[in-house]
């Protein structure tokens, strides 16, 4: 530190700090937010704090000083975090007839209370979906389509209200013999599962939508005027949201350890691939996209960060031969997800 000039030991200085905060980062998805629920928001910038270590590393590997050791160590061992923010490459498998096609998408209501201005939101997503032609599609915030229904001969949905303006849809071309929900205590996010059998193979799919963060707006009004106060409503609201998420993963967790069949979980976290709660999920599942995924996969259109929260998770005894986001299909505030998926025989 002697020798550095006095602008270098202020970079180090921040270097330390910044190394320290991506270390927390690092034990948050081991911490629980009911614990640490402020602190738990962390999650959402650690990959800031990886890029900012990267740039440190540079910065002293430029002038050949020691300091880079420090971003180097932070980098080596977060190195397992990487792929779950960007995958460089992929490799899909040769497709076979034992293959079927899984897509989850969060459509916002179609559109219903006109958040975008295009009144054929319905139509268009009716015709992306025919195009694609899953063979199991998931939907989280669904509503009613009167006439408009997708062609598949078995499904389960379920209505959060009598109106059927708000639930949550699977259908399938494979036969469906069982099916459910799992209610939540006070919220209208919610998981349905359906039992599927494809030829002499039955697994279960959940299609989940955990608690919503509900913070668009607000980001939209600092946006226009720096406001620290909104600032730590938005910090509180996450908090708040990810610790009733951590209860709401317990329950899909205990009950998908009771389930006989190979388990896919798919759908809405409203979390990153950092926390906690996708740790708890995904369990001793795969994760599609760091198996076959390509970039950043995002999947929410969200103006300031490639947030990555929708996912398809699969069980062990499955193979993932390619998985897509449809990040060009501006017809919700979600994208689509979809993989290809084979039985291991």
């Amino acid at each position: 530190m002697k020798k550095l000039s006095w602008l270098n030991k202020f970079v180090y200085f921040l270097n330390i700090l910044f190394a320290i905060l991506t270390f927390a980062a690092y034990l948050l998805p081991f911490l629980a937010p009911r614990m640490f629920p402020i602190l738990a928001v962390l999650t959402l910038g650690l990959p800031f704090l990886l890029l900012l270590n990267v740039l440190f590393f540079f910065y002293w590997m430029l002038q050949v000083k020691k300091q880079l050791l420090l971003s180097a160590l932070v980098l080596l061992i977060g190195f397992g975090f990487v792929s779950k923010w960007y995958k460089f490459s992929s490799e899909n498998l040769p497709e076979s007839d034992e293959d079927f096609i899984l897509m989850s998408y969060n459509v916002r209501l179609f559109n219903k209370y006109k958040w975008l201005d295009n009144d054929s939101v319905l139509s268009q997503t009716k015709k992306f979906i025919e195009d694609e032609n899953p063979d199991i599609l998931c939907i989280q915030e669904f509503s009613d389509l009167g006439e408009n229904q997708f062609d598949y001969k078995y499904k389960t949905i379920y209505y959060v209200n009598k109106a059927a303006t708000f639930g949550h849809a699977i259908f399938s071309k494979f036969p469906i013999i069982d099916q459910g929900i799992i209610e939540f205590e006070n919220s209208n996010n919610n998981v349905i599962f359906a039992d599927i059998v494809k030829e002499k193979d039955t697994f279960r799919v959940y299609s989940m939508h955990l608690q919503s963060i509900q913070i668009t707006k607000d980001i939209a009004q600092i946006e226009s005027e720096l406001n620290q106060e909104k600032s730590e409503v938005i910090i509180k609201k996450i908090a708040k949201a990810f610790a009733e998420q951590q209860q709401q993963a317990a329950i899909l967790k205990e009950h998908k350890n009771q389930c006989k069949y190979p388990v896919i979980i798919c759908g809405d976290l409203n979390n990153s691939a950092f926390s906690y709660v996708y740790r708890s999920v995904k369990g001793n599942l795969n994760d599609a996209f760091e198996q076959a995924g390509k970039g950043f996969g995002k999947s929410y259109h969200f103006k300031y960060y490639p947030a990555r929260i929708d996912y398809i998770f699969y069980d062990k005894s499955l193979q993932v031969k390619e998985f897509k986001t449809f990040n060009t299909i501006e017809l919700s505030d979600h994208y689509p997800i979809k993989a290809r998926l084979v039985i291991n025989k």
